[in-house]
């Protein structure tokens, strides 16, 4: 028999920001939620090292921007501040062996095709995007056409020009932790979309990467969990969920039982694998969690004893397409008092495939070579520390940043992802419709399911379930200026099109004038 005790209203799975705000949520309406967490941390795939070389060190999720206004709404109530991550000196693109400097969230290119083709790429997902709604990407009008085809397939409808596919290619890495060829284009227009679109989800400044909290991203996990107390519980991995009872038993891998009217499952899709359900969960969402991994990435973090790059009038950003370099994109992680210089770099998708049999000092020798490379100093292979975070050894995360969908499973699966099953009711990340796969995903998820569950216990209308956010004052989002070229410069295609016609009227016009004054032609 359970001791009373062990009966909470809700029982949440999962301690990153996802469960923690559900239950922040609920315990905030008056109910008793417990939170079971299979590590011996909170925060998920947010994860903040404190030591003495690096005062602080976010090795998982950081980075947050304008319209990520939930949680900024959390980080002003428990007073965690901001920073913006430096862009004022040069960003860096280095390319074919060669450094270029520039300012902006795109490198320019100085091929007029690949300029023209570079435009009408980001332009045309922006569109293929505004079709896509939010909630329900699979009710998109070419949803079907869309969720068949590869990321890689579209580009190479869409491009005409190898430049242009090369940085395609880097932008799904950086993007989603995975190639081209692994992921549904209709998942990652729709991923694009729902983070505001393409000059959001990758710009800096007045972008998702433009700040950092000050002291880690793990401080908003950790305060809502000393909220909660003893409703937090560390080291407890949930093998079981049994909903065949009055209350729903949740077991633990230390064989403690607890029992709650309701449970939230906030973890990545996958990890329900790691769960067994009575009764089996239902075929589609059985079978959904079986086809939805996690991207791959190793996050590396370089620090020196001084901020050379910036002396040299670079701000941290580089930006490298080089197929033997193991980074691809790096940002200054310079504290925002100055102290502790170092530069954040991602090895992703098959480059962390590949290096990860690599020992962590082999992994900073290659890291520091196309470092004093791409910013052509020797200062650059000599750091003061190392540290970096392999996701995809994470056994309760699987990976990062995100779940990603392959070819057709997302019109074939997707409707389920959200959908309770009886008593219980699904958040993460995963489940978001802005921002999923950050921080602020995480929040509207969990505050999502919480409210699913207010409303089954008849606390609240329906209505209320989802809910917007109010734009956050101290980061307001500004527009961004679209100038008359990237609007109207045409594709290559059409260029190529008008081109061949202005050719063919121009023979067509000098064959006739030159048929006129031979006379083949009746002048009258």
């Amino acid at each position: 028999m359970t001791a009373p005790d062990n009966t909470y209203d809700v029982i949440v799975v999962g301690a990153g920001i996802s469960g923690l705000s559900a239950a922040k949520l609920l315990k905030e309406s008056g109910l008793n939620p417990l939170v079971l967490e299979a590590r011996d941390r909170v925060g998920g795939r947010t994860y903040t090292v404190q030591n003495k070389e690096t005062k602080y060190v976010d090795l998982g999720g950081a980075y947050v921007g304008p319209t990520q206004n939930r949680i900024f709404r959390l980080a002003k109530e428990y007073g965690v501040e901001t920073y913006k991550v430096n862009e004022r000196e040069n960003l860096v693109h280095h390319i074919n062996g060669k450094t270029h400097v520039f300012k902006g969230p795109f490198p320019p290119m100085w091929n007029p095709l690949a300029v023209m083709d570079f435009n009408n790429l980001f332009r045309k997902m922006d569109e293929m995007g505004q079709e896509i709604p939010r909630e329900a990407p699979w009710r998109a009008p070419h949803a079907e056409e869309w969720d068949k085809m590869t990321m890689e397939e579209l580009f190479k409808k869409i491009c005409w020009t190898r430049t242009a596919r090369r940085f395609a290619t880097l932008f799904v890495n950086v993007n989603v932790t995975s190639e081209p060829h692994e992921v549904s284009a209709l998942w990652f227009l729709w991923y694009v979309k729902q983070c505001g679109g393409i000059m959001r989800i990758f710009s800096t400044t007045n972008g998702g990467q433009e700040r950092k909290f000050v002291g880690g991203a793990n401080q908003i996990s950790e305060c809502m969990a000393r909220e909660l107390g003893q409703q937090v519980k560390l080291q407890s991995p949930v093998c079981s969920i049994d909903q065949t009872g009055v209350l729903v038993a949740v077991e633990t891998l230390d064989k403690q039982t607890y029992m709650g009217k309701y449970v939230i499952v906030a973890t990545p899709p996958v990890l329900n694998l790691k769960m067994h359900f009575s009764p089996e969960l239902p075929p589609l969402r059985n079978q959904l969690v079986t086809r939805v991994p996690m991207g791959s990435v190793i996050k590396c973090m370089m620090y020196y004893k001084e901020n050379f790059w910036r002396k040299m009038g670079y701000c941290g950003t580089m930006v490298i397409e080089d197929e033997g370099a193991p980074i691809g994109i790096t940002l200054d992680d310079t504290k925002p008092d100055g102290s502790v210089p170092a530069i954040m770099g991602f090895i992703l998708a098959r480059k962390c495939r590949k290096l990860s049999d690599l020992s962590k000092e082999e992994r900073l020798k290659k890291i520091c070579e196309i470092y004093a490379k791409v910013l052509g100093s020797e200062k650059a292979l000599h750091p003061v520390h190392y540290e970096e975070k392999n996701w995809c050894e994470e056994q309760y995360s699987g990976g990062c940043y995100t779940a990603y969908y392959p070819p057709g499973i997302l019109t074939q699966y997707g409707r389920v992802l959200r959908e309770p099953v009886d008593r219980l009711y699904f958040a993460g990340t995963e489940t978001a419709t802005e921002w999923s796969g950050y921080m602020e995903g995480a929040v509207q998820a969990g505050e999502r399911a919480a409210r699913e569950i207010l409303h089954a216990m008849g606390k609240i209308p329906r209505s209320e379930i989802w809910q917007g956010e109010p734009e956050s004052l101290d980061v307001p989002a500004l527009p961004f200026d679209v100038s008359f070229w990237e609007t109207n410069l045409p594709s290559v295609g059409g260029f190529l099109k008008f081109m061949g016609f202005t050719a063919f009227i121009s023979v067509a016009t000098a064959a006739g004038l030159v048929a006129y004054q031979k006379g083949f032609l009746n002048r009258s």
